[in-house]
C-alpha cells in the first residue's frame, strides 16, 4: 500500500511494521519519518529505519459500519460489510498504532489488553495488482 511502511522479509524478522528512530533522542515514529525528528525537545539526529514490535496489546477497538469516502478503494456495487479497527499499544515502543483486524476477527473476539500480532493483509486487488497492508490478529494470550 505505502512503500516502506512494512516488510515481510522472512530471512530477517518476518512481517513487521517499519518505523524510524532518531539517533539523538531515541524517539520512534510510525508512520516513518525521513525528514526531521518530530520530538519538539530534540535538536535532531539521523533517522534510522527500525522494525517495530510484532506484538502489542489492544488499547481500544471499534467497528466501521459505513463505506469510507475516496481515496479508499471499494466497489460501490458490492454489499458493504463492517470491519473492525484496533488501536494497539506496541510491546517495546509503547506507542499506539491503528489498523484493521484480520479477516474473521469480530468485535466479540476482542477485549482491551489482549495480545495481538501484526500480520500481512490485502487492502484491495484487481487482475493486475494486489495492494497489501497490515492487520492485527489475536494471539490467544490474555493480560
Amino acid at each position: 500500500m505505502v512503500a516502506d511502511w512494512f516488510t515481510d522479509d522472512a530471512e530477517e524478522d518476518g512481517f513487521r511494521l517499519l518505523g524510524t528512530r532518531c539517533s539523538a533522542c531515541s524517539a520512534v515514529f510510525f508512520p516513518r519519518e525521513d525528514s526531521f525528528c518530530r520530538n519538539p525537545a530534540c535538536t535532531g539526529g539521523e533517522l534510522v529505519q527500525v522494525p517495530l514490535s510484532p506484538r502489542g496489546r489492544v488499547w481500544s477497538y471499534t467497528d466501521g459500519r459505513y463505506r469510507p469516502p475516496a481515496p479508499y478503494v471499494s466497489d460501490p456495487s458490492a454489499e458493504w460489510k463492517p470491519y473492525v479497527l484496533l488501536a494497539v499499544e506496541l510491546e517495546a515502543e509503547r506507542m499506539v498504532v491503528l489498523g484493521q483486524a484480520a479477516p474473521g476477527v469480530e468485535l466479540a473476539d476482542l477485549t482491551v489488553g489482549m495480545e495481538v500480532e501484526v500480520v500481512p493483509g490485502v487492502l484491495s486487488e484487481d487482475a493486475d495488482t494486489t495492494w497489501t497492508t497490515w492487520h492485527w490478529q489475536p494471539t490467544g494470550a490474555h493480560k
